[in-house]
């Protein structure tokens, strides 16, 4: 069982090294189809969690990705930038969109497990 945590907002939160890596759920990225472009959030950038902090554009839209938690970005996966279609076809590994350094003790205990993600996008026509 995989220990990815969830945001609304279909964001997912892997804790690894003491950063949370950030990346896409696979429901996101079927919504979204072809993606083009990612224009991700500039390292040591302060986020909080709920805000748009990069954009994603498909084929079929431009929509925001959101800091599923509060920290200072670390690393962004500067790969997208040529190639932003990895996310389509590999979003939980070489897909992934940024690193957060949280400013709270327990960054994830307000995102989504994997059951609650699912239970919520049963109901989103997947």
């Amino acid at each position: 069982m995989s220990q990815r945590k969830y945001a609304p907002t279909h964001e997912w939160v892997e804790i690894k090294d003491g950063l949370l890596v950030v990346g896409l759920s696979q429901f996101a990225v079927d919504q979204l189809t072809d993606v083009i472009y990612i224009d991700l959030p500039k390292v040591g950038v302060t986020v909080t969690s709920g805000q748009p902090v990069a954009e994603i554009e498909s084929v079929k839209a431009v929509s925001d990705i959101y800091a599923p938690v509060e920290g200072e970005i670390t690393e962004v996966n500067t790969v997208l930038a040529t190639d932003a279609s990895i996310v389509s076809r590999d979003p939980f590994g070489e897909g992934w969109l940024f690193k957060i350094k949280p400013t709270s003790a327990d960054p994830t205990s307000r995102l989504l497990s994997e059951a609650e993600y699912q239970a919520q996008i049963a109901g989103q026509g997947h």
